[in-house]
C-alpha cells in the first residue's frame, strides 16, 4: 500500500513537472535572437570608444592627452605631435599622431569622454568586443577613427583656442531614453541602428 502510494506520488510530480513545461511552450519567450535582434542599451551606454572628425575631415584630437590624465585604470596612451602647413590633422598646434586604449584595462567610465574639450573621444553603445589575443584588444586609431565622410561639425580653426563650437553637443544628445535620436551622437550608434533587424527591449 506504501509502495503504491509513493508511485502516485512520483506520478503526480512528474505530471506537475510537465504542467509547468507546457505552460512556458506557449508563452513569448524571453531569449534574443542574436545577432540579428540585439540588445537595445541606453544611449548613454559606456561601450566601444571612438574618436571623432570635423565635417571638413580634420580629427578632433589635439593630442592634448587629459583623456589619458583622466583615465583611473590608465588605459589610454596618447603622444602628441605637432601639425605642419603641409600636413594639417587637426585644427589647433598639436595633434594626436598616436592614440590607443587598452580595451581590456578600461573600465568604461567615460572620464576620458568628460576630460576632452574638443568632444574627440566618445563613448558609444556598441558592444561587442571579441578577440583570440590580448594584443586583439588593443585599439589604435586606424580602429578608433571615424572614416573621413563620417566627420560632424565645423572645425574651429578661427576661434581662439581651438573651442568647437558645437561642444558638449554629444552630451546633450545622448542624455535621452529614445534610442533612435540618443544613438545618432555618435557614428557607431548610427550604424548599429542601421544594422538591426529588430530591437530587443
Amino acid at each position: 500500500m506504501a509502495r503504491m502510494h509513493k508511485s502516485l506520488y512520483n506520478v503526480g510530480a512528474l505530471l506537475k513537472g510537465l504542467a509547468t513545461t507546457f505552460g512556458f511552450m506557449f508563452v513569448r519567450r524571453p531569449t534574443i535572437e542574436y545577432p540579428s535582434v540585439k540588445k537595445q542599451h541606453a544611449p548613454r551606454f559606456h561601450g566601444l570608444h571612438e574618436l571623432r572628425r570635423y565635417a571638413d575631415a580634420k580629427e578632433r584630437c589635439i593630442g592634448c592627452e587629459l583623456c589619458a590624465v583622466a583615465c583611473p585604470a590608465n588605459a589610454i596612451t596618447v603622444i602628441g605631435a605637432e601639425n605642419t602647413p603641409q600636413d594639417r590633422r587637426s585644427p589647433g598646434e598639436r595633434y594626436a599622431a598616436r592614440y590607443e586604449i587598452d580595451e581590456l584595462r578600461c573600465i568604461f567610465c567615460g572620464m576620458c569622454e568628460e576630460a576632452c574639450p574638443t568632444d574627440a573621444i566618445v563613448l558609444t553603445p556598441r558592444f561587442e568586443m571579441a578577440g583570440l589575443r590580448r594584443g586583439a584588444f588593443v585599439y589604435a586609431k586606424d580602429r578608433l577613427l571615424v572614416p573621413p565622410t563620417e566627420g560632424v561639425g565645423t572645425a574651429p580653426d578661427e576661434r581662439p583656442n581651438g573651442i568647437p563650437s558645437d561642444l558638449g553637443r554629444v552630451a546633450e544628445i545622448k542624455s535621452t531614453t529614445d534610442v533612435q535620436t540618443g544613438y545618432d551622437a555618435t557614428n557607431r550608434g548610427t550604424i548599429l541602428k542601421k544594422q538591426r533587424k529588430g530591437l530587443a527591449g
